[in-house]
């Protein structure tokens, strides 16, 4: 089995650019029913959000927007392509993520996922996360919206990445 060090020796997690958007999109847009919008994308970008890429190769294979004001942090979006998943790139993206928002100050870090991603939700718990509350229609769905569920975790009881 591979262990967190073995996926990140051979990854490559690297910065956003406006150079990356179309390969963002079609990742976002292949594992997301109500993906995020290129303009989205580029708000985030513009604003100053940490946004990163995670590639092997020349292939990308997912992303994270992760916001960080005074010591808190929100981890707004992480994707990882749908052929790629399962094979341990969205929790080293993850904890690149948490890294990264440690180094900026934070003392926690909070996120909304819905009820009905399983696979994100077991991640995120795997990492610490621990329920906190729900936000009432929060997330468009196929009829109406869907609730989110409300996660948090305290950046000092936060898994170490063997790179952060």
């Amino acid at each position: 089995m591979a262990t967190d060090r073995d996926v990140m020796q051979a990854l490559t997690l690297r910065r956003m650019a406006h150079r990356d958007l179309e390969a963002v999109l079609e990742n976002e847009t292949r594992s997301y029913a109500f993906p995020w919008t290129r303009g989205v994308f580029a708000d985030c970008l513009q604003s100053g959000y940490e946004c990163w890429v995670v590639e092997s190769g020349a292939q990308l294979l997912g992303h994270g927007i992760l916001s960080v004001a005074a010591d808190e942090a929100h981890l707004l979006n992480l994707c990882v392509r749908r052929d790629r998943q399962g094979e341990g790139h969205g929790r080293a993206l993850a904890l690149h993520l948490l890294a990264r928002a440690r180094a900026r100050g934070a003392q926690s870090i909070f996120l909304e996922v819905r009820p009905t991603n399983r696979v994100a939700r077991a991640l995120y718990r795997s990492l610490g996360f621990v329920s906190i509350g729900r936000r009432a229609g929060y997330y468009p769905a196929e009829r109406g919206h869907e609730d989110a569920e409300v996660l948090a975790l305290a950046l000092d009881d936060a898994p170490q990445s063997s790179t952060g």
